[in-house]
């Protein structure tokens, strides 16, 4: 979904057929100005998505940023300052705050668990756990907190999980069918396949190529021992070297002892399925004379 088209169907939802409560209140040509402010240290995100809302409400709003994505925030900053109809920055504060705050949430949480591994050469992925219509500016949060994107939806790449495998009545079956489907549809798709065991992950090597292994559910002891298995197919020139993903039951917790295995990737939902919004407010600070 392209942004110029979710914001609008936003303010629809949110304006309807009028704000009224703004248009009882304040007159059509009162000025004024409003600034952003912080109340929690976090990772700023969204602020190139939720700035086109001003644009999009009041083309003549005047807006100056004093941060931009991807910086570090504290409580007390004043990021940003809006000058112009205060009609038409009423009308527009909610949807603005509203993307500003998860977004910089998703990234305040990307960012945490990020350095938390930063010793290690493993990267965060987010996964589809996503808002429904919200998901391309959730990634984007997650790329502005320093993780990686997984795919953007069941369009841009294969991953045929336990599901599709339980279906095609094992792995070598599921993958002769993708490189059958893909040949056909004449595709160049990334192909990635998650394994549920130390099993599964011999047949998967023997029956490659591929992309990338998804160790789904692993211990860390488990999760260690399929890479040893990986890295020994490697030395005996029977596989490539491929990209491993590790996911499920991966935990703040747990998140060093995983990400210290080696494994390239940790896909993790709570990136972006339960974040608690960072807190933000927009606040009419100067009125000018009519």
């Amino acid at each position: 979904m392209k942004i110029e088209q979710y914001i609008q169907w936003a303010l629809q939802e949110d304006l309807g057929n009028g704000d009224h409560t703004t248009k009882a209140c304040i007159p059509p040509q009162q000025r004024g100005s409003a600034h952003l402010l912080v109340k929690a240290e976090g990772v700023l995100a969204g602020m190139s998505t939720a700035l086109q809302v001003f644009t999009k409400v009041d083309p003549h709003l005047e807006v100056k940023t004093m941060h931009h994505d991807g910086d570090r925030i504290q409580a007390g900053d004043i990021i940003l300052e809006v000058t112009g109809s205060v009609a038409s920055i009423l009308q527009a504060e909610r949807l603005f705050l509203n993307i500003l705050q998860r977004m910089s949430g998703i990234a305040t949480r990307t960012r945490l668990w990020s350095d938390k591994i930063a010793h290690t050469n493993c990267r965060l992925l987010d996964t589809r756990k996503t808002t429904p219509l919200h998901r391309v500016i959730e990634k984007e949060a997650v790329r502005c907190g320093g993780g990686v994107n997984h795919r953007m939806g069941l369009y841009d790449a294969i991953l045929v999980k336990d599901n599709h495998v339980d279906a095609c009545g094992g792995i070598r079956e599921a993958l002769a069918a993708v490189r059958q489907y893909l040949s056909c549809e004449n595709l160049q798709l990334p192909v990635i396949v998650e394994v549920r065991s130390l099993e599964e992950l011999d047949t998967l090597l023997k029956a490659g190529p591929v992309d990338r292994v998804l160790l789904d559910n692993f211990s860390v002891p488990r999760l260690t021992e399929a890479l040893a298995m990986l890295r020994n197919f490697g030395k005996e020139g029977l596989k490539p070297t491929l990209m491993t993903e590790a996911s499920g039951n991966i935990r703040w917790d747990n998140l060093v002892a995983y990400a210290e295995t080696g494994v390239d990737f940790l896909s993790i939902g709570a990136l972006t399925h339960s974040v608690e919004a960072l807190d933000l407010s927009l606040k009419i600070s100067k009125i000018q004379a009519p």
